[in-house]
């Protein structure tokens, strides 16, 4: 089996929906560190289980600088974040997105 990991920062904020009232339910940011880890049994035609820069694009192009709550399609916890890259990265099968220091969060395919 072959890994890579692509780990990166990118600003993003959101508003959490939450059933109990919490200033997190008002529109705040952080500046998230996220991890990310494709895997493959085999290399593709470029000899890559995924390419890196496929991977930022992915993950920093469609969230740095957003509003997580319009393009997540899920209450943007730290948690669904991670299993919305799971499910758009090609390959990705765990993902760790920290919110802040001392905060994370991960998701990992059975």
């Amino acid at each position: 089996m072959y890994y890579v990991k692509k780990r990166f920062e990118i600003s993003a904020a959101h508003r959490l929906n939450l059933s109990y009232e919490s200033k997190c339910s008002n529109i705040h940011g952080h500046n998230w560190v996220i991890t990310v880890e494709c895997r493959a049994k085999e290399l593709n035609a470029d000899g890559m289980v995924t390419d890196f820069t496929h991977i930022k694009q992915m993950v920093m192009g469609k969230l740095d600088h957003a509003l997580l709550n319009d393009v997540v399609d899920m209450n943007p916890t730290a948690e669904n974040i991670a299993k919305w890259i799971v499910d758009n990265v090609p390959n990705c099968w765990r993902c760790e997105v920290q919110e802040s220091e001392g905060n994370s969060a991960a998701y990992e395919k059975d």
